[in-house]
Parts: structure tokens; C-alpha cells; sequence
């Protein structure tokens, strides 16, 4: 199986802010000897992807290779990696490189990513200066520790979601304690929470769905949603407020909305952000003293965590629902996803 080392990487990448890429080539970083060569054969679109090649959240390098959900099989390996071989299939999410070392205050308590070393997949530099680019390619080096193996219980083409959205919804479910009896909100079905609905129910939860879209009640509660919201009808939002354990936001709600998600919560209720609402919150201080609730956020999640996501996704048969496209028509991918018409 070992095919040597790849001199030049195909990929398709953002050339200027816009919402398109095109066929372009680079050579990789030198293979260093905690690193591992992935060639590809699955990569997922995330929101992640289309605000950085727009250049939404600033400060995109161009051009750039974005894909930080990917699956593919290790070709390569550098001299001191013995936990993976060649051959092996393996995922990689949003991040390829952290320090990993006790004394850090990030690392030493499974919150990498927040590393001050850390290097997302792509728009991210390696120490060296070197470019990160992702997964919209033929392959990708990646330091060992952030290639995963991919249970056989999951297929392939299922797995390249849970390397992103898989573990941005479980991983502070995992942190938060979220346990049986428990009542857990999701706001947004999309690609996050339609994944964050199976977690949720796998771990015992009693989930409530809330949505826009009244054509997504039938697949919620298929999901495994107890209860389904549609937000813009009164009494049913009336219904359960005051009711919630916990509240994940995982679609781009408006500032002004988290006032109301807080009616929505029991006391000592926790709200975590999963995305980025637009524009500054404002709130009262009376309403945390009277209610404690508190309003918290999760980034994604770190080696063992990541870990942790596929086993358990693996043992419940929790897989997203998937729309494929060969690479060669990822621009109508992209114009898909950005138009909200994918599933999911």
C-alpha cells in the first residue's frame, strides 16, 4: 500500500472572496516524523468552508484549499508514527496539530484546540510558515495524533460529517454532563442539529426540536426529537418555556433572540453557542440572577474527545444524512449548501 510521498497536492481552492474554487496545485510541507500523508476519498462541505472562502470571518489567505471534514487513507507515515500504517482509513476534522504537552493549560484538560500552537486544516500556518490547506484535494499531511481511525461499524462516506459537526455537537454534550432525564433543546436542523438530535437522545435525553420549518417535524421526531417547536407558532414556544436543561444553538440565530431562549430555560439552565449570532448581545443582570442561567460556547473537540465521537457514533448508529457530489461539480455543491437546499 505505501505509495510514497506525494510532491505535489491537486486540489480546488478560493483564488479571491467569492463563492467559488477552482483547480490549483501546491507542494506540502516536508513529511515530518510525527506526520502522516492522507489521500483522500471523502470530503464534507461545512458552513466553516463557504464563510472562509467569502471571507466573512476576515483574514483569508489566499488561495485556499478549505475542507476540514475528511476521510481517506493513509499512505505515508513519518518515523515515529506506530499507531496507524498504511492503508489504514482515517479522519480528520478541523485541526491537525496542537502541542499535546502536560504543561499546557489547554491540552492538559482536553481542550486543544484552544492550544496557543494549535493549526486548523486550513487558513491556519504551521510553525514553520508553511500553509495549512484542506480537504477539497487529493491529499493532506497531518500530524499522527489528528488522523483517526474510523470504526469499521461506520461507512466511509457517512464519516466525514462526524469529523466537524459530529463532534462540535457531542463534544460539550460530553463536557456538560448531559445525561437520561435530562431536557435538551436543539435550535436549527441543519447539518449541525440533525446530528445533534441523535446524540442528544442516544445519551437518554428527552429532546425538543425547534425550527422554523414545519416540514421538519416528521424527520426530528424519526431522529429521535420527543417534542417538535415550530418557533414561529406562539403556543407551542409557550409550551415549553421554563422547561429546558439544556439549549444548543446551532444555526445563526440573531443576538436579540438569546433574551427569549432564556425564558425558554429552568433554573440553572445552560445555553451553549454552537454558531455565531450576528450582531452584540445585551442582557439585563436580573435576568441570570433570577433565573441562573447561564450562556456558555464550545469551539470543536480535541484528540480524545474526537475519539470518543466516533466510538459512541459507531456503537448508536448515529450517521448524517448525506447528499453526494463528485468533486469536479463542488461549485454546485458549494452554491447548494450556501443556498440552504442541502440535506444536511
Amino acid at each position: 500500500m505505501v505509495q510514497g510521498k506525494i510532491n505535489k497536492i491537486h486540489g480546488w481552492a478560493a483564488m479571491e472572496p467569492g463563492l467559488k474554487v477552482e483547480p490549483w496545485s501546491y507542494t506540502p510541507r516536508p513529511l515530518g516524523e510525527n506526520d502522516v500523508e492522507i489521500k483522500i476519498e471523502y470530503s464534507g462541505i461545512c458552513g466553516s468552508d463557504l464563510h472562509t472562502i467569502k471571507e466573512e470571518w476576515k483574514g483569508t489567505a489566499y488561495p485556499a484549499i478549505v475542507g476540514h471534514e475528511i476521510v481517506g487513507r493513509v499512505i505515508t507515515k513519518g518515523e515515529n508514527v506506530t499507531d496507524l500504517k498504511e492503508g489504514d482509513l482515517v479522519g480528520v476534522g478541523a485541526q491537525v496539530y496542537s502541542c499535546l504537552q502536560d504543561g499546557c493549560n489547554a491540552c492538559n484538560r482536553d481542550l486543544d484546540p484552544h492550544c496557543p500552537k494549535s493549526v486548523y486544516t486550513y487558513n491556519s500556518k504551521y510553525a514553520d510558515g508553511h500553509q495549512a490547506h484542506g480537504g477539497y484535494a487529493d491529499a493532506v499531511r497531518v500530524d499522527a495524533n489528528y488522523a483517526f481511525k474510523i470504526p469499521a461499524g461506520i461507512d466511509p462516506v457517512y464519516a466525514p460529517p462526524l469529523m466537524c459537526a459530529g463532534v462540535t455537537v457531542f463534544a460539550p454534550m460530553l463536557r456538560k454532563g448531559v445525561k437520561k432525564g435530562d431536557r435538551v433543546g436543539i435550535v436549527g436542523i441543519g447539518g449541525l442539529g440533525h446530528l445533534a438530535i441523535q446524540y442528544a437522545h442516544a445519551l437518554g435525553a428527552e429532546v425538543v426540536a425547534f425550527s422554523h420549518s414545519p416540514s421538519k417535524r416528521d424527520e426530528c421526531l424519526k431522529l429521535g426529537a420527543t417534542t417538535f417547536v415550530n418557533v414561529s407558532n406562539k403556543d407551542e414556544v409557550d409550551a415549553v418555556r421554563r422547561s429546558l436543561n439544556y439549549l444548543f444553538i446551532t444555526s445563526d440565530s440573531q443576538a436579540n433572540q438569546y433574551n427569549d431562549y432564556i425564558t425558554w430555560m429552568t433554573f440553572e439552565g445552560q445555553i451553549i453557542l454552537l454558531s455565531l449570532p450576528q450582531g452584540n448581545m445585551s442582557f439585563a443582570p436580573r435576568e441570570f440572577i433570577s433565573t441562573e442561567v447561564a450562556i456558555t460556547g464550545s469551539l470543536i473537540g480535541g484528540v480524545n474527545v474526537l475519539k470518543q465521537t466516533l466510538e459512541f457514533s459507531a456503537k448508536h448508529n448515529i450517521l448524517p444524512i448525506i447528499e453526494r457530489f463528485p468533486m469536479a461539480k463542488i461549485n454546485e455543491a458549494l452554491e447548494r449548501v450556501n443556498g440552504g437546499k442541502a440535506r444536511y
